[in-house]
């Protein structure tokens, strides 16, 4: 086992490699860039300056709306001619490191992150790392609980779903699941929302953040109570798509595992069906399941929290996420890519090292030669 988890490891620096540079190709084909984005705000606020102006110039005969006109007429059409010297963009270019050649900007991005040196944001004025750490506890509290919450429901619910097939337990709680896996986790958040938080009906839950404005003056019984009403109506939005899934696929591996010959002959010799299901079903049934943890997980925690961490306004990495693509922020964009893809590989050799731990028999060194 040790030299297949070494193997793994070393796999892990080409898998990297691979992403980035793919990741880095499509950025630097994609239109606009974040001196592009930077110059449309700053024209932006010129814009509006200048509007401001010649709007209270109007109160005293227009005579000043008149002369922007004239001096913006005879303007051109490039970005010096509108207002902003070229000097200026040129160091933009500098300060960003847009002046180096392609190549140059690739091999020394490389060579920052194999010391997880990830820059700073060009738009936040904080490195990478400190945005990440600052993001990752409302990420993590989200994929973590949402994952807890998902597993202690699916699972028991699915080996009740295979114990009793076909009955009509199982029909109708297939029918919920199906309504619950149908509706978007955003739209479903939104009718929360609507329902509970205020909207329309109720007003039980708050409607944004994690953790109450005076949290820090509450005691500690106070802040578990507090930091769970908030982490309710998302949990809840998040985990009702992840039920159906999970659950489905716990009755599917129950009821392969029920019909073998070894839970045949275990019931023929009298053993209680309690210790059939979990003394010799569940721990072969579960293999499926583990396996899907850390993947369920990385969904959850990455992409599945994106639209949830918006409609509450939780500041976590998916928002950090949206925002880096949005603003062309590079740095936050392959920082939180590399460190995601990293977590991502480790924690499926993890689910490899679990599957061993679960049923010794799984040998991946004797497969693999």
């Amino acid at each position: 086992m040790l030299a297949y988890v070494v193997r793994r490891l070393l796999l892990i620096v080409p898998t990297l490699l691979a992403i980035l540079t793919i990741n880095f190709i499509i950025i630097q084909a994609a239109p606009g860039g974040p001196i592009d984005r930077l110059i449309a705000d700053l024209k932006g606020e010129a814009a509006g300056a200048l509007s401001r102006v010649s709007g209270q110039a109007s109160d005293f005969g227009g005579g000043a709306e008149s002369g922007a006109g004239e001096r913006s007429s005879g303007s051109g059409d490039t970005r010096a001619s509108q207002g902003l010297d070229p000097e200026f963009i040129a160091e933009l270019e500098r300060e960003f490191g847009f002046d180096q050649p392609l190549h140059i900007r690739y091999f020394s991005m490389l060579g920052d992150y194999l010391s997880f040196d990830f820059g700073e944001s060009y738009f936040q004025d904080r490195s990478v790392i400190e945005l990440v750490v600052d993001k990752m506890p409302v990420s993590i509290s989200l994929g973590l609980w949402t994952t807890l919450l998902t597993y202690l429901i699916s699972i028991p619910l699915g080996i009740r779903k295979a114990v009793r097939d076909g009955e009509p337990f199982d029909v109708w709680t297939s029918g919920v699941l199906i309504v619950g896996y149908a509706i978007p986790n955003f739209l479903f958040a939104v009718l929360l929302i609507v329902v509970f938080a205020g909207g329309s009906y109720l007003d039980w839950f708050p409607l944004r953040g994690l953790v109450s404005d005076d949290w820090e003056s509450l005691s500690w019984p106070m802040k578990i109570v507090d930091y769970f009403w908030h982490l309710a109506l998302p949990l809840l939005a998040m985990a009702v798509s992840m039920f159906t899934a999970l659950t489905m696929l716990t009755k599917n591996s129950f009821l392969e595992e029920i019909n073998k010959q070894y839970v045949v002959t275990a019931r023929a010799k009298g053993l209680e069906e309690g210790r059939v299901l979990y003394g010799h079903v569940f721990r072969n049934a579960m293999l499926i399941v583990i396996a899907g943890f850390p993947s369920a997980f990385i969904r959850i925690l990455f992409t599945g929290a994106l639209l949830i961490e918006v409609i509450f306004s939780l500041d976590g990495l998916g928002l950090l996420g949206f925002e880096a693509a949005l603003n062309r922020d590079y740095p936050v964009m392959f920082g939180t890519l590399y460190i995601f893809t990293l977590i991502g590989l480790l924690l499926n050799l993890v689910s490899d090292i679990t599957y061993t731990l679960v049923d010794p028999r799984i040998d991946f060194e004797r497969r693999e030669g």
